[in-house]
């Protein structure tokens, strides 16, 4: 007797569909799986085996072959308990098999006793379910609520394999699940999170900076000794940036579903993310990777900010492998199993120190470092890289009078609703586009939307011969004065907004 399930593998952040196929025949009894399962995929057999029989259904003493179609799409994970087992019960006649059971996915994990467990993965799936016109998922019951983001799919929560074969049967229906109706609404009303920047006191320019860089999505890289604030500021980031749309929310979801990091109460990410990983991770930490390819930090921090805290410790084959990511706002990832791709457009925001102790240029504290070992740290960031990152800003020592000021200092929420407006206009200005803010603007959009007073053009060719800007610093600095304008209300650049712009670039005039 043959039978046939459906089901999904995840490849990179997408689904793909499998078909799973039971077959049951005469002869020495056995259990196979053959379609390039891996290790979890095998195990199978042993929980798919325990639940049928600790869900009152008879495991049939008969020769099974179970394959995993397509063959040649490697298999990972525990998602096709569910499905084998249904197949196994269809073929031997313990659950009907009908027209319908082709429009139905099967997702989930069996317990041995037939509990069915989280799985990490649901929402691409479920989106593949709507593209190839499936009309019922079956999910865990604790998924229930993440594959409800997905519109046009009628979602059932299956809490046992024993529930599910009464459905099945048609003793006893399961209920489909009904969204949330206020779910999509937390996006849009999303708590503030990180510090504020009210805590922070003094360094007012560097505040500016921050403003401008979350305004027009552009990359900051901040420099002082220690204790002035650099990681304190950092973390005030989250709290200016605009809010999610549901559409990146559902980008970023996608991904931390795949990661298997979503909070079971809350399925959904309605913050920007914030990354900071230790100096010390490694490449493929950062950008992904691994025998089987992982989302990394950049990926984890789609949408959001990656704080890369003492930027020169990170290892500079670590460094280096950020420079394509920057610019194309993806990562593709080859393996000799294939290639994938992840979505990688983050805003970085990183801090250093001067030189190894940290007081080089500091007014009060002498340097201790010699000029040999100052040259080898700041070498440590390549020009290509540097010349990546838009705002490079100087970040001193805080006096004692403002420390000990007791006035109240602007907060997040102000300077939030400034960013909010700059970023409006741009998604306004970008109608018809997939860009979202300035900083995605290629020489194209640059041509097209950055306009410039005559004085502002005298200006840039002057800094262009100057401090001898490359032609991406070129671009660089007008999309920068680009935002900076639309902080103003500006339609136009003026000079005023290249000079701010060109002074946020490197001392070194890369």
């Amino acid at each position: 007797m043959l039978a046939m399930a459906r089901s999904c593998a995840v490849v990179g952040l997408e689904g793909a569909l499998v078909e799973v196929e039971v077959d049951l025949s005469n002869g020495m009894p056995g259990f196979m799986i053959v379609g390039l399962p891996d290790a979890a995929v095998n195990e199978a057999k042993e929980r798919v085996r325990a639940a049928i029989k600790n869900s009152a259904c008879l495991f049939p003493f008969k020769r099974i072959t179970v394959n995993l179609a397509p063959a040649d799409l490697r298999k990972e994970g525990p998602v096709y308990d569910l499905p084998i087992a249904i197949g196994i019960l269809m073929a031997n006649e313990q659950v009907p098999m009908s027209e319908q059971s082709q429009e139905i996915l099967f997702l989930g994990e069996l317990s041995l006793d037939g509990s069915v467990r989280h799985t990490n993965g649901i929402l691409p799936m479920v989106a593949l379910a709507r593209e190839k016109h499936l009309k019922t998922v079956f999910v865990p019951a604790v998924d229930a609520m993440e594959a409800t983001l997905i519109d046009g799919i009628q979602v059932f929560p299956v809490e046992t394999l024993a529930q599910l074969i009464s459905h099945l049967r048609g003793d006893q229906l399961i209920e489909a699940y009904q969204r949330d109706p206020h779910i999509l609404d937390n996006v849009k009303e999303g708590e503030d999170h990180g510090q504020d920047m009210a805590s922070v006191r003094g360094q007012e320019h560097v505040k500016r900076a921050l403003e401008v860089s979350a305004s027009g999505g552009h990359n900051i890289l901040m420099s002082g000794p220690p204790g002035s604030g650099k990681t304190l500021l950092a973390r005030t980031m989250p709290s200016i940036l605009p809010r999610l749309v549901i559409e990146e929310a559902l980008d970023i979801t996608k991904i931390y579903s795949v990661s298997g990091m979503l909070p079971q109460d809350m399925p959904l990410v309605v913050q920007r993310p914030f990354r900071a990983p230790h100096h010390t991770t490694s490449h493929a930490g950062l950008v992904g990777g691994g025998r089987i390819p992982r989302p990394g930090e950049i990926s984890l921090a789609h949408r959001g900010v990656l704080f890369l805290d003492e930027l020169p410790e990170f290892g500079q084959n670590v460094l280096e492998v950020l420079r394509q990511p920057l610019e194309d706002k993806v990562v593709t990832i080859s393996r000799a199993q294939g290639t994938v791709t992840y979505p990688a457009n983050f805003m970085l925001v990183a801090s250093m120190n001067p030189c190894p102790c940290g007081y080089f240029g500091d007014p009060v504290r002498d340097c201790s470092c010699s000029a040999t070992a100052i040259a080898r740290y700041q070498k440590r960031i390549s020009g290509p890289l540097l010349d990546r990152i838009d705002i490079h800003v100087e970040v001193p020592r805080v006096d004692y009078e403002k420390l000990a000021d007791k006035r109240q200092a602007e907060t997040s929420a102000v300077v939030r609703t400034r960013v909010q407006a700059a970023r409006t206009r741009q998604l306004q200005r970008f109608t018809g586009t997939k860009l979202t803010c300035n900083a995605e603007m290629g020489p194209a959009e640059v041509h097209t939307f950055c306009a410039v007073e005559p004085a502002g053009e005298k200006l840039l060719k002057a800094a262009m011969q100057q401090l001898h800007l490359s032609a991406r610093a070129f671009h660089r600095v007008l999309k920068l004065a680009r935002t900076i304008a639309d902080l103003g209300d500006s339609e136009v650049i003026l000079s005023h907004h290249i000079a701010e712009a060109i002074q946020y670039r490197p001392r070194m005039g890369t």
